[in-house]
């Protein structure tokens, strides 16, 4: 299972009003472990940059006045987050922008039913909160010192250790590599039954000595009806 971790920067809040995206971060996971593979992009927002943004994200027009458009890397965008499912904190914000880029190229909106808010995975584990994901990361232990601004891989990065512990741990059902599955034979009714288990061919040894099965005969021959005199008899010669 292929799932893409993301988050954005953007100009603003209102991606139907103007505001545009500034960069993205993607990591890749592989049933639910980190590949390696990360997608990461700066790009020029066609528009100045408000002071309340800049704050958050401190991205400057002069510096991204030479990165490219989203159109320039649309293409290497879809092919990354192809089939995967989608994966970010407070997604509809992420996704709202994303789709937005994606429909002023006239290429079809990423699907609800593909993305994973972890904002909401956050609330159903912690209701209490609270599920910023500095307040997730310090809860579960992640390190942030490298946080001193908001950054779109940096964030996603965190993000994906977030989210492994909001679904179970970092090995998630213990499934440290992948398996692969072999299709089930009928080989009729004659066939073994996978899981049942029959006598072994051979006993194995008893580990006691005799003394030690004399002492427990003697033991359990002391109390009411136990269930142990029906097992523990001595082994024969």
């Amino acid at each position: 299972m292929r799932e893409i971790v993301f988050d954005t920067e953007t100009t603003g809040l209102e991606p139907l009003k103007g505001d545009r995206l500034v960069e993205i971060g993607c990591v890749e996971l592989f049933n639910h472990l980190p590949t390696g593979r990360n997608y990461h992009v700066y790009l020029n927002p066609e528009r100045t940059m408000p002071v309340e943004a800049f704050r958050v994200h401190g991205l400057s027009d002069e510096f991204l006045a030479d990165k490219p458009l989203f159109a320039d890397v649309a293409d290497e965008f879809a092919a990354f987050i192809e089939g995967a499912t989608m994966i970010a904190h407070n997604a509809s914000f992420d996704v709202a922008f994303l789709n937005a880029e994606l429909g002023r190229l006239s290429r079809p909106p990423i699907p609800p039913d593909r993305v994973i808010d972890t904002l909401v995975l956050a609330r159903r584990k912690h209701p209490n909160g609270p599920n910023s994901l500095d307040a997730l990361c310090a809860r579960y232990g992640i390190d942030t010192s490298k946080r001193t601004l908001h950054g779109g891989l940096l964030d996603a990065e965190l993000l994906a250790e977030v989210y492994l512990e909001l679904i179970g741990g970092r090995q998630p059902g213990l499934v440290l590599v992948a398996v692969e599955e072999k299709p089930v034979v009928d080989a009729g009714p004659s066939a073994p039954v996978r899981g049942v288990v029959g006598r072994r061919p051979e006993p194995l040894a008893p580990r006691g000595s005799e003394e030690e099965f004399k002492a427990h005969e003697a033991f359990v021959g002391k109390i009411k009806e136990a269930i142990w005199s029906r097992y523990a008899a001595p082994p024969s010669d």
